[in-house]
């Protein structure tokens, strides 16, 4: 029996090559280790297994999906085993995205809500920032055909968004501070600046790396998207830090204040054990 592959078994890129030719070999060797897993018909996972066993000329075992959330499945099954670059990962999360949203019945199956609800949930996903996943998000809604290009490595994301958006990913407005009479709010603007222009900063000393890096322009944009989710994610650590060192220091402030309170309370029972003596 011929099966077709399933639509979210096709936002994956097919195994060639030297990689495919070992898997054939593989299979012929030693048989298929692991089922082709069908639902509706079609091949939700196991599509290179498959294409392999009719090469090797290995009748293919299949297994009925079991059940559950579809995407949390594909997603387990496939994204992280994968060789895959961030911007490959964060296409491949959002057109799932779309395709759950295409589907309602299927955001909700065997008692599981969707694991894509939110940036951050298809940031985590897909392990990438939130401003990756965000680029992804506009090209799968933008060109849904050119998220699955990114998804298959046949174009670079920054590439992508420029094509949709016609400007490169990163560029910032020009930053504006007007004069503004109340103190307080005049010196939060002026920290909401100075933490752009930190930012545009770092952007700027990855923009340089990237250039700097030895390979082609595709490989020097994935490498630009390296950096910046590694510098994301260091300012999320950075924040997080400040979040403990404050509460820290506003626990430590309590305990000497419930030790000084504890002092004085003493010192009371003290003196009225004296008077009652």
């Amino acid at each position: 029996m011929n099966y077709e592959l399933h639509p979210l078994c096709t936002l994956f890129p097919r195994i060639t090559g030297a990689e495919f030719d070992a898997l054939v070999a593989d299979i012929k060797a030693n048989g298929l280790r692991e089922p082709i897993i069908i639902h509706d018909g079609m091949i939700l996972d196991g599509g290179n297994r498959y294409r392999a066993c009719i090469e090797a000329g290995v009748e293919p075992s299949v297994m009925k999906f079991g059940g559950g959330n579809l995407v949390s499945y594909v997603l387990s099954a496939n994204l992280h085993r994968r060789h895959l670059l961030p911007g490959q990962h964060a296409a491949i999360v959002s057109s799932m995205q779309n395709w759950e949203v295409a589907h309602p019945p299927h955001r909700k199956e065997g008692g599981q809500t969707s694991p894509l609800s939110t940036v951050q949930d298809r940031a985590t996903q897909a392990g990438v920032s939130t401003k990756t996943q965000k680029r992804a998000d506009k090209v799968a809604k933008a060109d849904p055909e050119l998220a699955k290009q990114v998804a298959h490595g046949e174009i670079s994301l920054p590439k992508a968004v420029e094509q949709i958006t016609g400007k490169r990913p990163g560029s910032k407005p020009t930053l504006e501070v007007k004069p503004v009479q109340d103190a307080d709010m005049h010196a939060e603007m002026i920290g909401d600046a100075m933490e752009a222009l930190r930012d545009e900063n770092e952007s700027l000393r990855n923009q340089i790396a990237a250039m700097l890096f030895d390979g082609t322009d595709d490989e020097r944009s994935e490498y630009l998207d390296r950096l910046n989710a590694l510098t994301a994610e260091n300012k999320q650590l950075g924040i997080l830090n400040r979040g403990l060192t404050e509460a820290r220091d506003r626990v430590m402030r309590e305990n000497v204040s419930l030790r000084k309170q504890g002092e004085y309370a003493a010192k009371k029972l003290k003196a009225i054990d004296r008077a009652a003596a």
